[in-house]
C-alpha cells in the first residue's frame, strides 16, 4: 500500500463516472478535468474509432443522426453498462490518455463508479475495459455511494443518508449508514427514457419524427415534473411522418409534462420502494436528514418537488449534481485506506 501511494505521487490517479450519457473524469487537486458525452464516431467499414480517438465526446455527439453512410456515431454505454466492449475500451483509453498524458511511464490508478444493480459479468467488463485502456489498478464503487460522497453526506456516521441519483441510463436510490449501503434500488429507467418518451409523444400526437438530440433539448428547456409558475413553449423541427418532408411545430411544457409523467412516476416508485425497505430507526433519521438528489435528472424542473410530495421528506439538490459521482469517486480514491475495507468495492490490478 505504501509503495502504491509512492508511485501515485508520479501519476494522475483519477475517478471516473462512466455514464450512459456523459463521462466525467476527476483528478486529485484539479477537480473535474473532463466532462464529455459518452459517444464515439466509428467507421462502418473498419469498425475502428475515427481519427485515432479524436471523434469522441462532444465532437462525436454532434454527429448523432447526421452521419453519412460510412460513419456511425455510437453510444457504447446503455442503461449504465457496457453495450460495446471494444468501443468502450477505445473511449476510456482516449479519456485516460487525454488526462494522464501520453509520455508518463507510470499508469494511473482509476476508480470507476458503476450502477449498484449490475451483474458480476458486467462488473468484469468494466474492469477489463479500464485495465486494457491504460489503468494501473482499477477499483469499482457503486454509484449511489460515490454520489453520496461527492454530495458531502456524512456516510461514515451512524445516521441515515439517502441519495437519489438520476442519470442517463439508470436511477440509483440508496440509504447509507456507517460507510455502507443499507438498502438500495437500481432501475434502468432514467434520462434516456425521458428522451424516448418525448420522441414517442411527438410521433403519436404530431406525426413528427425527431432525433435524440432534439428530444434532449426539449427535456432540458421545457420539460418538467410539476406545473410551472409560467408555462413554456418551444418550436421543434423534424420530419413529417405522413408527407416525409421537414416540418416544425410548437409544443408546450404542459404537453411534455404529460409525455414524461409515466417515467417520472416509475422513478418515484423506486424511491418509495427503497423507503419501504428502510429500518425504522434509519427512517426516523430521514425525517430530519431528508433526501439528496444527484445526477443530471436532479436538474429537471419540478422533480425534487414531486418526490418531496410523494414521500413527505425534504429533498435537496446537490451542488453541481451532474459531477457528484465523479467527485465522489475521486474523494474515495484519496481515502482508500479509510474506506477501502468498509465500502464494498471490486478491484483489479494489472
Amino acid at each position: 500500500m505504501i509503495f502504491d501511494r509512492l508511485i501515485g505521487l508520479f501519476s494522475e490517479d483519477m475517478g471516473i463516472d462512466l455514464g450512459t450519457a456523459n463521462t466525467l473524469v476527476y483528478v486529485r487537486g484539479k477537480g473535474i478535468v473532463c466532462c464529455e458525452p459518452s459517444v464515439v464516431a466509428v467507421s462502418k467499414d473498419t469498425g475502428r474509432v475515427l481519427l485515432d480517438g479524436m471523434a469522441v465526446g462532444i465532437v462525436a455527439k454532434k454527429m448523432l443522426g447526421k452521419t453519412p453512410g460510412s460513419i456511425v456515431a455510437v453510444r457504447p454505454m446503455r442503461t449504465g453498462v457496457i453495450a460495446d466492449f471494444d468501443i468502450t475500451e477505445a473511449m476510456l483509453s482516449y479519456f485516460i490518455r487525454r488526462v494522464h498524458g501520453r509520455t508518463s511511464l507510470i499508469r494511473p490508478r482509476v476508480v470507476i463508479a458503476i450502477p449498484s444493480g449490475i451483474t458480476a459479468v458486467e462488473k468484469r467488463a468494466v474492469l477489463s475495459s479500464a485495465a486494457r485502456a491504460g489503468a494501473r489498478k482499477v477499483h469499482l464503487i457503486e454509484e449511489p455511494m460515490a454520489a453520496a460522497i461527492g454530495a458531502g453526506l456524512p456516510i461514515d456516521e451512524p445516521t441515515a443518508s439517502m441519495v437519489v441519483d438520476v442519470g442517463g441510463g439508470t436511477t440509483e436510490v440508496a440509504v447509507i449508514s456507517l460507510a455502507d449501503i443499507v438498502c438500495s434500488q437500481s432501475i434502468r429507467i432514467a434520462g434516456d427514457n425521458l428522451d424516448q418518451a418525448i420522441i414517442e409523444y411527438m410521433k403519436r400526437t404530431y406525426s413528427l419524427l425527431i432525433g435524440e438530440q432534439t428530444a434532449e433539448r426539449i427535456k432540458i428547456e421545457i420539460g418538467s415534473a410539476a406545473p410551472l409558475p409560467e408555462e413554456l413553449e418551444l418550436e421543434v423541427g423534424g420530419r413529417d411522418l405522413i408527407a416525409g418532408l421537414p416540418r416544425t411545430t410548437t409544443v408546450t411544457s404542459q404537453e411534455i409534462r404529460e409525455a414524461l409523467a409515466e417515467t417520472v412516476e416509475t422513478i418515484i416508485d423506486c424511491v418509495k420502494r427503497t423507503l419501504e425497505q428502510t429500518e425504522p430507526e434509519l427512517s426516523a433519521d430521514l425525517v430530519h436528514n431528508g433526501i439528496m438528489m444527484c445526477g443530471g435528472g436532479a436538474l429537471m424542473k419540478g422533480l425534487p418537488e414531486v418526490i418531496s410530495q410523494a414521500t413527505g421528506l425534504k429533498v435537496c439538490v446537490a451542488d453541481d449534481p451532474m459531477t457528484a459521482v465523479a467527485r465522489g469517486s475521486g474523494v474515495f480514491l484519496d481515502h482508500l485506506d479509510q474506506w477501502g475495507g468498509t465500502i464494498d468495492i471490486t478491484d483489479e490490478e494489472m
